[in-house]
């Protein structure tokens, strides 16, 4: 088995190279490639890679390349994590919506819809260059914003999967604080990307019992906290939102916070600089501790999971992964992407039934769904008018003046990226 990891010199690999160690009789990769344009920093991940594997008696291959077609060539998965434009247009991305009150962050919000239109035309790219030379192959998007991203692959007619990371830490969390295996946490999970709910946590499968009341009853304030949400309001919902929900119901107050401190993407930066030092010492031979910070907790289960049941079926059967709608969520349009359990086997995913949305949920869903729409168009198409329309459409900009004020700004810090600014 080949498996392709394009932005393989990101500091997130060791902890997948971690995974795809231990994991091995999940998912038994025989040759592992690490495909990125960085030179320095792809040899310092994957001297770190080679030595994870063989401190675990891995006996695959790790290879380093910059050159992408022979990276994917004969890959049966490729996994795309990468970044255009790096930390720096993250910086910028988090900082110059909040000149116009709104938050900047770098997947949702005008920060969001920058990313997208740097990376979409990027990922499209590539996956063209993976059908040509190998059009069986899985692409799984760890790339942010995954919902836009996997909806451009699907969209193009790729075999293409999104993965976030978000259910899978919401998994772990409530396996814990309920004293039983991950395995046995099943997850009702609706939403985008980024936009989710756990509307139910059951065990032992879709048809177990719900014990989402028992774990806000006895377990509110720790996950409240890890929210940053207050647990009255935990409370009034009966849910569980994913941390990205406090940028919407708490979006005045996240804006002060965020003018008040350096940006996250500064906190980042400086850590990749000392992570990418400690894979240069010959000695490391695992992941260290500094990387459960950098973000990304448990994406190496994510992704083993779903690639052993994308290639072999051996995989968890049930997964929260982005793909069609395809009348899952009645209210939204079947092309929409949306993030929710499925079962997964070599055909793909196949979305799980969904009981009835709120409309406290459902029409949030429906208002970004649009935002994600015009927010693709702007990024196939481009052209000054389509990023307007797509910041006016979403809930985190709303206004006239403000979408026109964020326009200008969001052109003026990517034009190196977008070709037809």
């Amino acid at each position: 088995m080949k498996l392709t990891v394009v932005g393989g010199g990101s500091t997130y690999t060791p902890e997948l190279v971690d995974g795809f160690a231990r994991l091995r009789n999940t998912l038994p990769v025989q040759e592992l490639v690490l495909v990125d344009p960085a030179a320095e920093r792809l040899e310092l991940v994957g001297g770190l890679a080679r030595r994870i594997f063989a401190r675990q008696g891995h006996d695959g291959r790790v290879v380093t390349t910059r050159d992408l077609d022979a990276g994917v060539e004969g890959a049966d998965a490729v996994l795309l994590q990468l970044r255009v434009g790096g930390q720096a247009a993250r910086e910028q991305d988090e900082t110059w919506p909040l000149e116009c009150g709104c938050v900047g962050q770098e997947t949702t919000g005008a920060g969001g819809l920058a990313k997208a239109l740097r990376t979409v035309p990027v990922v499209l790219g590539i996956a063209e260059r993976v059908r040509r030379t190998n059009p069986k192959a899985w692409i799984i998007d760890f790339t942010n914003p995954v919902g836009i991203v996997t909806r451009a692959l699907l969209q193009e007619g790729h075999r293409a999967v999104g993965l976030c990371n978000v259910a899978i830490g919401f998994q772990r969390k409530f396996a814990a604080l309920l004293g039983v295996a991950p395995a046995d946490v099943h997850l009702d999970h609706v939403g985008l990307n980024h936009l989710t709910w756990e509307t139910g946590v059951r065990l032992g499968g879709p048809e177990g019992e719900d014990v989402l009341p028992k774990l806000l009853a006895e377990h509110a304030e720790a996950i409240a906290g890890d929210l940053r949400l207050p647990r009255a309001l935990l409370a009034r919902l009966g849910v569980v939102p994913s941390y990205y929900l406090r940028y919407y119901y708490a979006h005045d107050r996240v804006v002060r916070e965020l003018r008040g401190k350096p940006s996250r993407a500064a906190e980042v930066a400086a850590m990749e600089r000392e992570l990418l030092r400690m894979y240069g010492d010959p000695a490391l031979d695992e992941k260290p501790a500094l990387l459960a910070e950098r973000g990304g907790a448990y994406y190496s289960e994510a992704a083993v999971d779903l690639a052993a049941s994308l290639l072999s079926g051996a995989g968890s059967p049930y997964q929260v992964v982005n793909t069609y709608n395809k009348g899952t969520l009645p209210f939204l349009p079947d092309d929409a992407v949306i993030e929710v359990q499925a079962a997964v086997g070599g055909h793909g995913p196949t979305p799980l039934p969904v009981a009835g949305v709120d409309p406290l949920y459902a029409g949030l869903m429906a208002n970004v769904t649009a935002y994600e729409e015009l927010a693709l168009q702007a990024a196939l198409h481009g052209g000054r008018e389509r990023v307007f329309r797509a910041l006016l459409a979403h809930p985190l900009v709303g206004q006239y003046a403000d979408a026109d004020a964020l326009t200008d700004r969001l052109i003026a810090h990517n034009r190196e990226h977008l070709t037809w600014a």
